[in-house]
């Protein structure tokens, strides 16, 4: 029951729809720009490199708000399985922002409500993340590219910490932990899908951070 509440909390802050908020604020659905995807990334293209910060931040800080919410509260109370409510929580948000009901369930990627995941889990989390995604961003410019080698990098993490006993938990919670570390993981790269062969085709649009980008 606890993991099912820890999910729905998460999901009701993954309803903060940060990007369709700012266009909206804009006087424009930014899910009908761009690339269609209430997110950092199209944000950035439409609106430029401000709006894409804010909007960056904005759905970051959802997911670690809801983090510190949940270690602080409900995690007080079961010590042993911290860690795992925590995931729990993370794939809420990410749900609630990939899938916002009052949207028809068609939101972002959850990339950067990962980052606040990243930000807030485990300080450890945060300088892999951080190469992971700048690294391949700054030699390709593809932000597609670099969020997926951000949840490669995650997975493999979460697995290594957990093996070696970072988190403190019982096999069969650590066991549980990868899933929904794997379940998440899964879910980025389905809704990364048309990415993926827009890479493998070569046709995949960069980004910049300093000049215009294409829409």
């Amino acid at each position: 029951m606890v993991r099912i509440v820890c999910l729905l909390i998460g999901y009701v802050f993954g309803l903060f729809q940060t990007a369709y908020i700012y266009g909206k604020a804009k006087g424009i659905d930014i899910r009908e720009h761009g690339s269609g995807n209430a997110g950092t990334t199209n944000t950035l293209r439409v609106f430029g490199l401000k709006a894409g910060l804010i909007v960056l931040l904005g759905d970051l800080l959802k997911c670690a708000v809801a983090i510190v919410l949940v270690r602080f509260t409900i995690g007080r109370s079961y010590p042993d399985m911290l860690y795992l409510l925590l995931i729990y929580t993370a794939a809420g948000v990410i749900l609630g922002h990939d899938f916002p009901f009052y949207l028809n369930f068609k939101g972002g990627k959850g990339i950067a409500a990962t980052a606040g995941l990243i930000a807030a889990f485990h300080p450890y989390f945060i300088p892999v993340g951080l190469i992971a995604f700048f690294t391949i961003f700054f030699t390709t410019h593809y932000v597609s590219l670099g969020s997926l080698c951000v949840y490669a990098a995650f997975i493999t993490q979460l697995i290594v910490m957990g093996q070696c006993g970072f988190f403190g938990m019982e096999p069969v919670l650590l066991y549980e932990m990868y899933a929904v570390g794997a379940f998440m993981t899964f879910m980025a790269y389905f809704q990364h899908r048309a990415n993926i062969v827009r890479l493998l085709k070569g046709e995949e649009r960069k980004t910049y951070l300093f000049k215009k980008n294409e829409q």
